[in-house]
């Protein structure tokens, strides 16, 4: 395989030129637009895709990108990015620093390098990886825990709407009855938490690829699994995720079996 490590440092590189523009901004006075789907985007945002975007490019002129706010380029290229600059616009407008920036690189299909850059939550958090090389937070390796019955499981729900409204909400109801504890850290802090060991399963409707791609390669490299509810590959028109520490899918797979990804996942 390609050495990837000069991709995975790119991408940190990059992250860190978003990381730059983010506090500039923070807590700053900007005007804040809303999307057609009524998610906000502000000047930020696109500054700082356009960031990530220009440090990639100059070193990778041949790559492809997919980013939330700037859209497609060279999309049916064999490497390319998808790119998130920020991840949680709400949070960033209404000052709270439950937000993050996620870039992955995709090589025809397969998802390869991920960071996830979280600069202003709890001092700063970034999680990296590629295929093969591992998982790092802040530098430090981390793997998930070793967690491997439900009584002992700390589960995280997220972005739940459309789960609630699913058939296998009812099942659901009887998996929180059996594990250790539920929570609902969301976004890319309960993938950080997951891969680090600190939590064991992840359920998660309402979600978009660029939301979780950086975060599937860390998971992954970390020893966890991650697929959509239905237990489908993670991939561009993923919208659910299923994520453990690498030892929980089978007892927690029955719990969501009523859940269809076609019928049930948000469209769009």
């Amino acid at each position: 395989m390609t050495d990837l490590q000069p991709f995975l440092d790119k991408a940190v590189e990059a992250a860190r030129a978003a990381e730059a523009i983010i506090r500039r901004y923070y807590h700053g006075d900007f005007e804040v637009e809303h999307k057609a789907d009524a998610s906000p985007v502000t000047i930020a945002d696109i500054e700082c895709e356009k960031a990530i975007k220009a440090v990639l490019s100059e070193a990778f002129p041949e790559h492809g990108f997919q980013g939330e706010e700037l859209g497609g380029e060279q999309a049916d290229a064999d490497y390319v990015w998808l790119i998130d600059p920020i991840d949680g616009t709400k949070s960033f407008v209404r000052g709270y620093p439950f937000f993050s920036t996620q870039i992955a690189l995709r090589h025809r299909g397969e998802l390869i390098v991920g960071v996830s850059n979280a600069p202003l939550f709890n001092g700063g958090e970034m999680a990296c990886a590629a295929k093969g090389l591992g998982a790092t937070l802040n530098g430090e390796p981390i793997r998930t825990s070793s967690i491997d019955t439900l009584a002992k499981t700390s589960l995280s729900l997220g972005n739940i709407a459309s789960l609630a409204a699913s058939p296998a909400w009812t099942s659901l109801g009887s998996l929180i009855g059996q594990v250790h504890r539920i929570r609902g850290y969301g976004d890319f802090y309960h993938y950080h938490l997951l891969a680090s060991g600190r939590i064991d399963a992840i359920l998660e409707s309402d979600l978009n690829i660029l939301d979780i791609a950086a975060l599937t390669v860390i998971l992954r490299e970390a020893g966890g699994d991650i697929t959509e509810l239905g237990g489908g590959d993670i991939d561009l028109p993923t919208r659910s995720v299923f994520a453990t520490n690498g030892r929980l899918r089978a007892a927690i797979a029955p719990f969501v079996a009523d859940w269809d990804e076609a019928r049930d996942a948000p469209k769009g």
